[in-house]
């Protein structure tokens, strides 16, 4: 049995970059998708959720 897609907020008039990552994450439903911004990797939405709490952190 797969688990449930994530549910993501409506990609209509999103910025490039989260319009990046829909397409990304429309593309690996089942992976976390992190974007590199500057110097650092950002999760969203329920990925962030998912990877904070693998890593305890907040």
């Amino acid at each position: 049995m797969n688990a449930p897609s994530p549910t993501l907020p409506d990609p209509a008039g999103a910025t490039p970059v989260m319009a990046q990552f829909f397409e990304a994450k429309a593309r690996q439903p089942d992976a976390l998708v992190f974007f590199r911004m500057g110097d650092f990797y950002e999760l969203f939405f329920e990925d962030a959720e998912k990877a904070a709490a693998a890593l305890s952190i907040t």
